[in-house]
């Protein structure tokens, strides 16, 4: 076979020979994108921007709660409208099919407007949620258990440490675009995992397997799972009652927000020791969380199967084995503890659904792991970095902390003090097995409003041989600023009545004005060392970073996120 001329025919050998490192002329090269010309000036980059010949545009109606059934609907009136097709009911399922968006928008708005529903099952308080949460039925996984002689110890100090859900927020509602064509459905999707919610979608359809066809299109803010499996699904129920006809679904604002899988809220407690020498000589860490993984195992996974008039019923949620982990990814530390134990409580059910966001539980994780170290450090009268050194074996590990700490001038930081700022360091090798990142902060906070101001990180990262530095910069400036919206800012807003985050305005996000100041990184490259991996590397020390510099400048130690706010109003 050829492309552009080039053969790409080879002959399986077992042994191949490789080239060396000190050659490579692209790898190690930081070389241009070429999705970016179109995504800034507002070209097709999106499944949101595909346009297919003689395709229809569809748009469902959501129940207004987990758990609310359809009783009426004036689907007749609906029917009657300028440019629709068709109106779908099966079961609590309502979608419409017009010629043009707007028609379908207008068509799904008098749907929903005349659409009665039973009263869902009620949330619990946002709250009291981690205490909901404690007291659920656990399956109890030890993740971690080493042990040795103890030394006395002289100094213990135990926390509790809490996240809220998060949405994942995605600047462009989930869109999918569905064909059935001669018995052969294919579905163009931002999905993460193509083969399972090809799985999900014949099973749904009662399908055969090899006639069903997902194609990954890249979506407007998609990672993890948002509501992109769920919208495929709509796309592939209304392409089976359109034969012929490729249909387009996007979901609003508010059905994003309402129905997507968020990441789950989770509480964690740490005890920790020191001896007589400032080692830490025992270390007990134990963490609640529902699933971070709920990706299409069967068709009931999917929000639209669920709804139908024979629903099907979602397969149990499991936990994710290590060393990659869900809600106990990086839970273990990585420094030298002779004596550990991490159990992590995973809860199969939780009243809301969660599923996978960046960094899964090491958000939280690395910000209780990072915060402790301080304290630690503190009550050893040792400095923050070189505590960290002292109990790191992984000479890795050790450079980052270094190139981190150098590159933010951290030893100079004192003669740099001014009243309301504060500077926090903070370390993770993400999953425990790919890149190394450490960095600081500076932050100020402004008394009067409780609000943060990022004023500069410094990052180090180590993810083996570097492919493309400019990418390995992007991913981690990335991190930093997703990072610093979900520690101080974001939380779901619910209750007994439902999801009251349905729009901007009732789910902040970090905005232009509150990015950092100044963000530098800096590369250590390894020729020849394997490739690590670096996308989601950043979150978790970012939010340990942040909250160290927080108890810095306030000198209080907030361990609820998110962080900023009026609690921290003088």
């Amino acid at each position: 076979m050829a492309l552009r001329g080039v053969d790409l025919h080879r002959v399986a050998r077992v042994k191949s020979p490789l080239k060396d490192a000190g050659a490579y002329t692209v790898i190690g090269a930081s070389l241009p994108r070429v999705d970016i010309p179109a995504k800034l000036t507002g070209g097709a980059s999106y499944v949101q921007d595909m346009r297919l010949p003689h395709m229809a545009h569809a748009r469902v109606v959501r129940p207004p709660a987990y758990g609310a059934r359809l009783l009426s609907a004036d689907v007749k009136a609906a029917q009657r409208m300028a440019g629709v097709l068709k109106v779908l009911i099966d079961g609590d399922y309502l979608a419409v099919v017009a010629d043009d968006e707007w028609q379908a928008i207008l068509a799904m708005r008098a749907l929903s407007a005349s659409a009665k529903w039973s009263r869902g099952a009620p949330l619990p308080a946002a709250d009291t949620i981690h205490a909901t949460l404690r007291a659920l039925p656990a399956q109890d996984l030890v993740v971690d258990d080493r042990s040795a002689p103890r030394s006395a110890a002289v100094t213990t100090i135990k926390n509790r440490y809490t996240k809220q859900y998060v949405l994942h927020g995605s600047i462009g509602p989930s869109c999918s675009v569905a064909l059935l064509d001669g018995g052969r459905l294919t579905v163009w999707t931002h999905t993460q995992g193509v083969y399972p919610l090809r799985a999900a979608i014949a099973e749904m359809l009662s399908m055969p397997l090899d006639a069903v066809r997902c194609i990954h299109t890249e979506s407007a803010g998609c990672y993890g799972q948002n509501g992109a499996d769920d919208v495929a699904a709509d796309a592939a129920l209304i392409a089976r009652a359109m034969p012929g006809r490729p249909v387009r679904v996007q979901l609003m604002r508010d059905q994003e927000n309402q129905w997507e899988p968020y990441a789950p809220a989770m509480s964690t407690e740490l005890s920790a020791s020191l001896d007589a020498g400032g080692k830490i000589c025992d270390w007990h860490y134990e963490l609640w969380s529902g699933s971070h993984n709920e990706r299409p195992g069967n068709a009931g996974k999917l929000i639209p199967a669920q709804l139908l008039a024979k629903p099907f019923t979602p397969s149990p949620s499991l936990p994710m084995p290590m060393p990659e982990g869900g809600g106990d990814r990086n839970a273990v530390p990585l420094y030298a503890f002779a004596n550990s134990k991490v159990i992590n409580h995973f809860l199969p059910v939780t009243p809301l659904r969660t599923s996978a966001m960046r960094s899964l539980g090491a958000h939280i994780n690395l910000f209780a792991i990072e915060g402790m170290m301080d304290e630690l450090a503190a009550a050893a009268r040792a400095d923050p970095v070189e505590f960290r050194l002292r109990h790191l074996e992984d000479p890795r590990a050790r450079d980052v902390i270094g190139a981190a700490a150098s590159k933010f001038g951290w030893e100079r930081r004192e003669r740099q003090r001014r009243r309301d700022h504060g500077f926090g360091f903070a370390f993770g090798q993400y999953k425990n097995l790919m890149a190394y990142v450490a960095l600081a902060v500076e932050i100020r906070v402004e008394r009067s409003t409780g609000a943060v101001h990022i004023v500069r990180v410094a990052a180090a990262v180590d993810c083996g041989q570097g492919v493309n530095p400019d990418g390995i910069r992007n991913q981690i400036e990335g991190g930093i600023l997703q990072s610093a919206s979900w520690t101080l800012y974001e939380r779901l807003q619910f209750g007994p009545d439902g999801i009251a985050s349905i729009d901007w305005a009732s789910y902040p996000i970090m905005r232009y004005s509150n990015v950092p100041a100044r963000v530098e990184v800096v590369l250590i490259d390894r020729p020849g060392a394997p490739f690590l991996g670096v996308a989601e590397a950043a979150q978790g020390p970012m939010a340990g970073a942040l909250g160290n510099a927080l108890a810095d400048a306030t000198g209080k130690r907030w361990r609820d996120l998110p962080l900023a706010g009026p609690q921290l109003m003088a």
